[in-house]
């Protein structure tokens, strides 16, 4: 019986064990090893965050779903991993401590035959004074990046609107808490959610809503930005969400690196070198993202974290991590296995694996300060991977260590993104996007990097309609009901 240890059931963990086990069937063990009793399906946190939905709405528990599916499953944490065993045994093993109730802080080695990290990230609130406590929940600001930040953010909108009903102004600060932040898309929507839900309350003439980003321009979202079809045109991204910006009375500040958070104000360095300061009565600001922080041991317990792990604490893949001058990246850079080049029986997904550069152009104000998005690896991509490195494994388990890898380059697959920009079943509104492929190749299409004919998006209610219904469709798939495996990553 071989043994599968999966290390974080977020979307692409989740993906990777729930397939594996449906492919690999009792004859073989998957263990899933995660810190949270539920799963939460992150996108619709925005909507909880301006109290459209509830936490219950966009979580389950997972041991009900992984006892059905035949998964072993570890309300814990991973510590640390042993891909060469130690001086008692050769067997591979990753070291755990637990958060269940009643278990708190006992600790247990579990040996493995494959082991996917699909951890995701590290909410790196601390790379920022001020910007959040451990937990996020700052004094200062508010986060949507967990259900329970996004319950916390309601919250505080809900005093905010309460203030412009008594007639107080406010001013609303959403946007990136760093310069190396990514996910600039789940602030886009937030901001225009909470513009959404001012205009609902009546009270948008009474607040300032102010977009800041470490994006070079607006639209980059982490991808370098694109040209997608609309209405027989291509039309920039940046040309879309200024449009939408304008449309909206939402002003912005780009190239920005928030490196201060106090009450009510945020100190930051632009592009250009010079540095500012934005008040606030309202903020929401994303946290840079970091590995979880495993560490990694030899045979002999020398410490080779610095051999499986990026300096940034994501693990290293089969990437080109030399490939030097922004001049020099090519799409062939990004990994396809998702294999570790170390140790050929561990593997890294979604957030987890070290990207070798980024997408957007780097960039770095004349103080030396860098500025510019770190790479998205979330929703979409995350699944696909996840059920790639799945298949690459029960098929080495099935047909032999032999058997040839399947491939998921970010750099060879198209995407599908639906951003909210407020909800309502007849007021809502969204923004259907497809880019492909991710990673821009701009030896295969020159000029954009892009495929124009698979890059296209428009907005309006049809795109809020899809969103709603892919809310449904996900959590559906995530809790393993019928059909499942019908719903595409």
């Amino acid at each position: 019986m071989a043994r599968l240890v999966v290390l974080g059931g977020g979307v692409s963990g989740h993906t990777a064990a729930t397939f594996a086990a449906k492919w690999l069937g009792s004859s073989h063990e998957v263990v899933v090893v995660t810190p949270n009793s539920k799963w939460n399906w992150i996108p619709s946190n925005i909507w909880v965050g301006v109290g459209q939905m509830s936490k219950e709405e966009v979580t389950f528990d997972l041991a009900p779903v992984y006892a059905k599916a035949g998964i072993t499953y570890k309300q814990a944490k991973a510590v640390s991993i042993n891909p060469e065993g130690n001086e008692s045994g050769d067997k591979p093993f990753v070291s755990i401590e637990f958060t269940e109730e009643g278990k708190e802080g006992q600790s247990e080695n579990i040996e493995y035959d494959y082991l996917i990290n699909a951890t995701g990230p590290k909410l790196n609130f601390a790379a920022t004074p001020g910007l959040g406590d451990a937990n996020g929940l700052g004094e200062h600001t508010v986060s949507v990046c967990t259900a329970d930040h996004a319950v916390h953010a309601a919250e505080e909108l809900n005093k905010c609107i309460d203030k412009m009903k008594a007639g107080e102004r406010q001013k609303f600060l959403i946007g990136t808490g760093h310069g190396m932040c990514t996910c600039q898309g789940a602030a886009f929507e937030y901001i225009f959610n909470i513009e959404h839900e001012l205009k609902k309350a009546g009270v948008r003439d009474m607040a300032d809503i102010k977009w800041i980003s470490n994006e070079s321009f607006l639209g980059d979202f982490g991808v370098g930005g694109l040209h997608m079809k609309a209405m027989g045109f291509a039309v920039s991204s940046r040309i879309f969400a200024e449009s939408l910006f304008a449309e909206r009375d939402v002003d912005w500040i780009i190239g920005a690196h928030v490196n201060k958070v106090e009450s009510g104000n945020i100190h930051y360095e632009l592009l250009d070198g010079s540095m500012g300061e934005e008040s606030f009565d309202f903020s929401m600001l994303i946290p840079p993202f970091a590995g979880v922080g495993l560490k990694a041991y030899s045979k002999t317990g020398e410490d080779i974290t610095a051999t499986v792990f990026a300096p940034n604490g994501f693990m290293k893949v089969d990437a080109n991590y030399a490939a030097g001058a922004y001049e020099n990246w090519k799409a062939s850079d990004w990994p396809s296995t998702y294999q570790n080049p170390t140790y050929g029986n561990m593997f890294a997904c979604g957030i987890a694996f070290a990207p070798p550069h980024p997408i957007s152009k780097p960039m770095s104000s004349p103080n030396g300060t860098p500025i510019n998005p770190t790479p998205p690896r979330t929703g979409m991509p995350s699944g696909i991977m996840g059920k790639a490195v799945a298949h690459s494994i029960c098929d080495r388990i099935l047909k032999g260590e032999d058997a040839p890898l399947h491939k998921a380059s970010m750099a060879e697959m198209g995407a599908a993104c639906v951003a909210s920009a407020g909800k309502g079943i007849f007021t809502g509104t969204a923004a259907a996007m497809t880019i492909y492929p991710v990673v821009p190749d701009f030896e295969k299409y020159p000029g954009t990097g892009r495929d124009t004919d698979y890059t296209f998006g428009e907005i309006g209610l049809a795109g809020h309609w899809i969103k709603h219904i892919l809310h449904h469709l996900f959590i559906w798939k995530a809790e393993l009901k019928p059909g499942w495996t019908l719903i595409p990553e």
